[in-house]
């Protein structure tokens, strides 16, 4: 049987996400995955210890707050956190992310709380 060979629209894929900070797989290499996730308002926040976290935006405008000052990434931009810096996403207007992690890393870090979504989902 061959194998099938099929780009990755993520367009397609975003539409059939409903709900606002709740990351959803879309590929994987190594053991890192490719995450699209629709976010809106204030996220809270929390770090991830052990590693960086990759945020590109797909659509419209993204703030990353930090204790000492903030990053504005807008389409065909990215950022990368480091690992261990507390941080806290915020958007006025939904946005549209690609987000690049290690397998297994929560949204929320050890932060926990209702924001904390279900780990590798695949859409």
């Amino acid at each position: 049987m061959a194998p099938q060979y099929q780009a990755i629209n993520f367009s397609d894929k975003l539409s059939k996400i409903t709900e606002f900070w709740q990351p959803r797989v879309v590929a994987e290499m190594n053991d890192y995955q490719f995450k699209i996730v629709r976010i809106e308002g204030d996220f809270i926040w929390h770090d991830h210890p052990e590693t960086d976290e990759t945020f590109i935006v797909l659509s419209g405008q993204l703030r990353i707050d930090f204790h000492d000052g903030a990053v504005s990434i807008g389409p065909g931009e990215m950022f990368v956190v480091p690992k261990g810096v507390e941080h806290k996403p915020y958007a006025e207007h939904e946005v549209h992310l690609l987000l690049i992690e290690p397998r297994g890393v929560l949204n929320t870090g050890h932060t926990g709380g209702d924001r904390t979504a279900q780990n590798d989902v695949w859409i």
